[in-house]
């Protein structure tokens, strides 16, 4: 079953899982008293978990990657990213529209399209060898620009035009999301995907520490200061 993983990687691998489960737990408590903040923020903080965390939950078990190759690929990560990440993406969205009656649905679209682009790209990329690697990673960061120019332009001057607290809420959940998935187009260049540096246990620390901060990490400080907006 874990032939193709350490005991260490089994063991940050169900980590992650509890770490997950546990944010789920956090998320669906809050949601009996929302002090403000609309269902639809919980559900989807509380879907970003359940879902990541059984998508390593497969890996976990020795179910969730296989060899192209002779190299190992975790397709059970791109599950959990081609769901999840649109998902913390419509979350920042609702955020910066969250004094606004009628939500930008071309932003939000936008952004669900770009993200899908950016993990399946990065998927290819896994899948393949020599320098078709790094035209689809190349793919996936030019999608991934794409993303972050919506967040910090046309997203963020709808954030200014509200509340000053709740535009200064949207900056440093923009700026956190920003410095948490800049660190994943590294963490997956480095590791065996791409140039080798860090071996197939340090790449599975990084992507254990990485989503746990970008996603419930994430969920956390944002649902923390909407549900204060209007009580601090």
């Amino acid at each position: 079953m874990y032939a193709f993983m350490s005991d260490i990687e089994v063991t940050l691998l169900w980590i992650y899982v509890g770490s997950m489960f546990a944010g789920a737990t956090v998320f669906a408590l809050w949601s009996r008293s929302r002090r403000g903040v609309p269902r639809v923020e919980y559900l989807i903080a509380f879907l970003i978990p359940v879902w990541s965390g059984l998508a390593y939950m497969s890996l976990a078990m020795g179910q969730g990657s296989f060899l192209v190759q002779g190299q190992l690929v975790y397709f059970a990560r791109y599950l959990d990213w081609v769901v999840t990440t649109p998902l913390l993406l419509t979350a920042l969205a609702l955020t910066g529209m969250h004094q606004v009656k009628k939500k930008d649905p071309i932003i939000i679209a936008s952004l669900v399209v770009a993200d899908v682009i950016m993990i399946t790209t990065g998927f290819i990329a896994d899948l393949s060898s020599g320098v078709s690697v790094y035209t689809w990673y190349l793919t996936g960061v030019t999608a991934f620009l794409v993303i972050l120019w919506v967040i910090w332009v046309p997203l963020r001057k709808i954030a200014e035009k509200q509340d000053q607290k709740l535009y200064k809420v949207y900056l440093i959940m923009c700026g956190y999301l920003t410095f948490f998935w800049v660190s994943y187009p590294i963490a997956w260049l480095l590791g065996p995907s791409g140039l080798q540096i860090t071996g197939q246990a340090g790449a599975t620390l990084l992507f254990v520490i990485l989503p746990i901060f970008s996603k419930v990490g994430f969920s956390l400080l944002d649902l923390y200061q909407l549900r204060h907006l209007k009580h601090g």
